[in-house]
């Protein structure tokens, strides 16, 4: 397995000096996010995330299935993540990673679990068919915070999402084209987003110094190379927690918690806005009626 570059000495050094005096490497605050980009793609379902260097492409796909036999009357909901050597070299085909298994347990406990999606309206014939919904995460170029990034990829992608539409007799489904009827949005009953914190303390800051520990928002991959532990909230844009993850690292405190806590609901606020902002401007796009309109009135007032 290829080995991942690790920072020199050099860098370690700059970087713990420019931390103590609350720097960063690329100018933002401690709890400043990168620029983020969001775009969607021809087919519905399909969103291109851009955070800072770090891209993501997220498709969601359905299919008709049989449903589990303990649950008989909800549909399906998968996440399945995919991390190659194009993102970065260290990365192997077809044998998952630490980061790629973090990633997808992440994902899997800040959506699936939290009820993003309402599995019952899924449901088509109790115990014999449903809807399965997939969600394919690319990364194509990793540059930190694949968390984060992934989550906004796959939510914004859930909310653009169009399924055939369906209709029911006896015990025949029949799935619409396109043509014959509008596609169905899926029904979310939230929009859960991670906001991960990356914490310093004296293993890079060093003994002398006088600064407590250091929590750093939405670092790149040099930061995450360098930190000490990571800690992820998930939350909605109402507040609610959906999970806290803090998997391994030196220990944070309470105060510490509470703190990236109230940063991460003003996050998630934000980035919630972003998305609504970018899903109203694909959707006029796509308003094909709206625009053929503006396009001839145009026409007739030059003429």
């Amino acid at each position: 397995m290829p080995k991942e570059v690790e920072p020199s000495l050099n860098e370690r050094q700059f970087f713990a000096k420019a931390l103590q005096e609350d720097v960063r490497l690329d100018g933002r605050s401690l709890d400043q996010f990168r620029a983020l980009e969001l775009d969607f793609g021809d087919e519905y379902g399909v969103s291109d995330v851009r955070l800072g260097k770090t891209r993501i492409l997220t498709k969601i796909t359905a299919e008709v299935t049989t449903p589990y036999p303990e649950r008989p009357f909800e549909g399906l909901f998968t996440i399945t993540t995919e991390l190659s050597p194009m993102a970065l070299p260290s990365f192997e085909v077809s044998r998952p990673s630490t980061t790629e298994t973090l990633l997808s347990r992440l994902l899997e406990k800040t959506l699936r679990r939290s009820g993003a999606i309402d599995l019952e309206s899924l449901c088509l014939i109790s115990a014999q068919k449903c809807w399965s919904i997939r969600a394919d995460v690319h990364v194509l170029s990793h540059d930190g915070n694949l968390v984060d990034a992934a989550c906004v990829g796959i939510v914004a992608a859930l909310r653009h999402f169009r399924r055939p539409d369906t209709s029911t007799e006896g015990e025949g489904v029949t799935v619409y084209t396109v043509r014959e009827r509008e596609p169905v949005p899926l029904s979310l009953l939230h929009h859960p987003l991670c906001v991960t914190f990356s914490v310093y303390g004296e293993g890079v800051l060093g003994k002398e110094a006088e600064a407590e520990e250091k929590v750093v928002v939405d670092a790149c991959l040099l930061e995450e190379q360098l930190r000490e532990g990571a800690l992820t909230v998930g939350m909605n844009r109402h507040g609610e927690v959906c999970q806290i993850a803090k998997l391994g690292g030196v220990p944070v405190d309470a105060l510490t918690v509470l703190h990236c806590v109230n940063v991460a609901n003003v996050k998630v606020k934000e980035i919630s806005k972003f998305i609504d902002s970018r899903l109203q401007l694909d959707a006029k796009k796509r308003d094909k009626g709206g625009l053929m309109a503006e396009l001839s009135a145009e026409n007739d007032r030059v003429s």
